[in-house]
């Protein structure tokens, strides 16, 4: 069931005030009479609040998200295109239209899910998971109200965002800044940028072996009009076809501004006070969160798992690898999974 709020002014991270926030959100499935069937989703950089659509491999009976068995929330967050409000939102303050948007946060993301979950009635959520930027909001969340999780799932995800996930994403914003439209602010400005962005971000999100896997040619005489080539131009199409270059752009920022350290004595002190009992699953082959991150986040947290997929497809693995997900997933709630003997990697940027 797809449902939307409105909430009273939110205070955003960096000073300035949005006097409304409207929220889109999906339920799936019942409430049980105690509360304890809830699993919240938080979702990636250009997903929305339908995840029967885009997590399909762990969606349906029988499988990790099974809407027979829980209640299951998922909320498009503050800053998007789907629904709650972002910066092309048809009703804002003057001259916070389109790229004017003020900078969001993790934290002003995961202010609206409290809300929300407040309105909801959800004093107790089973299970909180999220891949990618849907991970970065599960983990501060769990920091700001560990008393509501009873688990946590972190995948694909990192504690603090690096320096080369934000390379990556200011890469990005270059190849949409380089749209005039976009910098004349136009209602639909910025599509060939956002085009551009999102075949360069592509790349960080499959792999080396993906693509000699999906996208080699099978004859030798071809000089142009490559099958690498036409995947990046089809992909590019399909970002523009369904996604805002404001909303890119401001929710690739608040990816950025991911830090759990900041104000809690560092990433390391944070992650040790934290008792909740908590997931991170890595991708073996991801170039963008590459598992060391994960397991760092489990190393350093008292009840920390970390898991591991084995796959080619890169960062996108997680939308992929349903088989390897679902039994991790399933054998968490089971309480089947066991703690992790870690390499001992330490980031040489965390604290």
């Amino acid at each position: 069931m797809r449902k939307e709020i409105s909430f009273e002014a939110i205070l955003l991270e960096g000073g300035e005030f949005l006097p409304e926030v409207t929220v889109q959100y999906s339920t799936y499935g019942k409430l049980n009479r105690d509360g304890s069937n809830v699993i919240w989703v938080c979702h990636a950089l250009t997903g929305d609040d339908q995840v029967h659509k885009w997590w399909k491999p762990i969606f349906g009976k029988g499988k990790f998200l099974d809407p027979d068995k829980y209640f299951i929330v998922c909320a498009n967050v503050l800053g998007s295109c789907y629904g709650t409000t972002g910066p092309s939102s048809k009703i804002l303050p003057r001259g916070y239209e389109r790229r004017n948007f003020p900078v969001i946060t993790i934290r002003d993301i995961v202010k609206v899910h409290e809300r929300l979950a407040d309105f909801l009635g959800l004093e107790k959520i089973k299970t909180l998971i999220g891949p990618s930027l849907g991970g970065q909001q599960a983990l501060e969340w769990t920091l700001q109200d560990p008393d509501r999780f009873e688990n946590v799932c972190v995948i694909a995800a990192n504690a603090k965002h690096s320096p080369w996930g934000i390379a990556f994403n200011e890469s990005q914003r270059m190849a949409i800044w380089s749209d005039e439209t976009f910098r004349s602010n136009f209602k639909n400005g910025g599509k060939y940028g956002l085009k551009a962005a999102r075949a360069a971000a592509l790349l960080s999100y499959r792999s080396y072996d993906c693509y000699a896997a999906t996208q080699n040619e099978e004859h030798d005489f071809k000089i142009d009009s490559y099958k690498a080539s036409s995947y990046q131009n089809y992909q590019g199409d399909k970002i523009v076809e369904r996604f805002s270059p404001y909303s890119y752009w401001t929710l690739s920022k608040a990816m950025d501004s991911h830090n759990i350290g900041r104000d809690r004595g560092g990433i390391r002190h944070a992650l040790s006070n934290l008792s909740t009992k908590l997931l991170t699953i890595g991708v073996s082959s991801d170039v963008l969160f590459p598992p060391n991150e994960q397991e760092e986040i489990a190393e350093y947290a008292q009840n920390g798992v970390f898991k591991k997929i084995d796959s080619i497809y890169g960062h996108d693995g997680f939308l992929i690898e349903g088989e390897q997900l679902n039994k991790i997933l399933i054998d968490l709630h089971e309480q089947k999974l066991r703690p992790t003997t870690y390499t001992k990697f330490k980031s040489n940027y965390l604290n």
